[in-house]
């Protein structure tokens, strides 16, 4: 595993395509997993701020995140308990008009199956966002049917929208994400964790 996480880290796949962004940075992959992880954060990719810190969800989504886990900082970030695999290790960039960029998806031919395959242990999967949605699930029916199906994958997989401000106004609309989801998704999270 440790040459793995090692590979990933030195991984430059994307230099030239994240050279050509609005922001022009350089590939900093984030790698945050272990073998004995048994729940697994499958989300997008990384933004701005998590380029800049190295961990992820160190941001208002990651807040947002925790709150909906139910998990604590240093539980969330427990490495040994917490596997985070986004679909691209590194932050995309902007394009012309500030927005992200999506992840790449040579990162996740490259590694997501390989790293997939290390993380035995895991007896819960959290996937964050349509990205992770359609590579977990292989769903194109948008977020918000497949999040509303969340009772044929639980309790060893959850569906949930990204928890990044922008998706304020679709917590609103859907008020049974808060009502119905959280709560059987926070139970699962604190058994598997705490067994």
């Amino acid at each position: 595993m440790s040459d793995l996480a090692a590979d990933i880290r030195a991984c430059r796949l994307c230099a030239e395509r994240f050279a050509a962004t609005q922001t022009a940075h350089e590939p900093r992959p984030v790698v945050w997993f272990q073998p004995s992880a048994r729940i697994l954060i499958a989300g997008q990719a990384p933004g701005m701020r998590v380029h800049k810190s190295g961990k992820p969800f160190d941001d208002p989504s990651g807040e947002r995140l925790r709150e909906w886990l139910g998990l604590s900082g240093p539980e969330f970030y427990d490495t040994s308990r917490v596997a985070i695999v986004p679909m691209a290790f590194c932050f995309p960039g902007y394009d012309a008009k500030g927005s992200d960029l999506p992840p790449p998806r040579i990162c996740g031919r490259t590694w997501h199956d390989r790293v997939m395959q290390v993380l035995e242990k895991v007896e819960l999967t959290v996937l964050v966002g349509a990205y992770a949605h359609k590579y977990h699930l292989g769903v194109k029916c948008g977020v918000t049917k497949t999040v509303q199906a969340w009772r044929d994958h639980a309790p060893r997989l959850f569906a949930l929208p990204h928890p990044s401000w922008r998706n304020t106004a679709w917590l609103r609309k859907n008020p049974w994400f808060e009502a119905e989801v959280l709560p059987e998704l926070r139970a699962q999270v604190q058994k598997v964790i705490h067994d």
